[in-house]
């Protein structure tokens, strides 16, 4: 009898570092919990307004075509929501604080070990049109991840968890501050640099609809080079050589 063929050996290459791997969870858990305490909060005043003030007496800048969980707010439906504002402001703000600290964490870890150095910022030969064109097309094509991005990050996702890291995330942070009169008592310029409390609601719930936005194709993007895979990379930190995509 022929001699059977032998297993090729799996190899294992490291994906993502212990610090990044409980940090992207926690943040996960606390992103969740943010949109869903944030829907029902809306929902309570699904009006929205420029400037210092706002309520039901002043022209909203836009409305969301909802009906509010309180009957003393305008909308044109015959029909409240129920009220869950009480526990969802209460949670809404325990994973705030869950996100600040998470990420403050992720950020000292990144600089401190030259993480964004190394694997966020894209390299001088990325920064062009041709690069941001050939990924994008590569996900289209449901094309497998090549050897170089099961120990790196691409350039589409370098960009976009910079913008997220950098912009957003500090963005989302400074306008949910701004919104808190005792914290605007102490440091009144965070709102009045964004056009007063109400503006920094609404470019928060903006921001928000970003992240969203974020999450939803970054799922996407996730399930294209392989959604089990990189899911299993991200708990255990390691990717299997002979893993196929999907």
């Amino acid at each position: 009898m022929p001699a059977a063929s032998p297993v090729q050996e799996q190899t294992k290459t490291v994906r993502h570092r212990g610090v990044v791997r409980v940090t992207h969870w926690l943040t996960f858990v606390a992103f969740i919990a943010l949109i869903v305490t944030g829907f029902e909060i809306v929902i309570s005043h699904p009006r929205f307004y420029w400037g210092e003030v706002g309520n039901v007496n002043t022209k909203p800048l836009f409305v969301i075509p909802i009906p509010a969980s309180r009957d003393t707010v305008p909308t044109g439906y015959n029909y409240v929501m129920p009220d869950e504002n009480g526990w969802s402001r209460y949670l809404h703000f325990e994973a705030a604080w869950v996100a600040v600290l998470t990420g403050l964490v992720y950020v000292i870890y990144g600089l401190w070990s030259g993480h964004f150095r190394k694997d966020l910022i894209p390299e001088r030969r990325d920064w062009t049109w041709r690069a941001y064109w050939g990924r994008i097309t590569k996900y289209l094509r449901r094309a497998p991840p090549d050897r170089a991005e099961d120990s790196s990050y691409n350039v589409l996702q370098r960009t976009a968890y910079l913008g997220v890291i950098f912009v957003l995330f500090p963005l989302i942070i400074w306008t949910g501050l701004a919104m808190s009169p005792a914290f605007t008592a102490a440091f009144p310029w965070t709102a009045a640099l964004l056009g007063g409390r109400q503006s920094a609601r609404t470019i928060h719930f903006f921001v928000s609809w970003l992240l969203l936005f974020f999450l939803v194709v970054h799922l996407t993007m996730v399930a294209m080079s392989g959604f089990w895979r990189r899911v299993r990379g991200m708990i255990t930190g390691y990717v299997r050589g002979s893993e196929e995509a999907g």
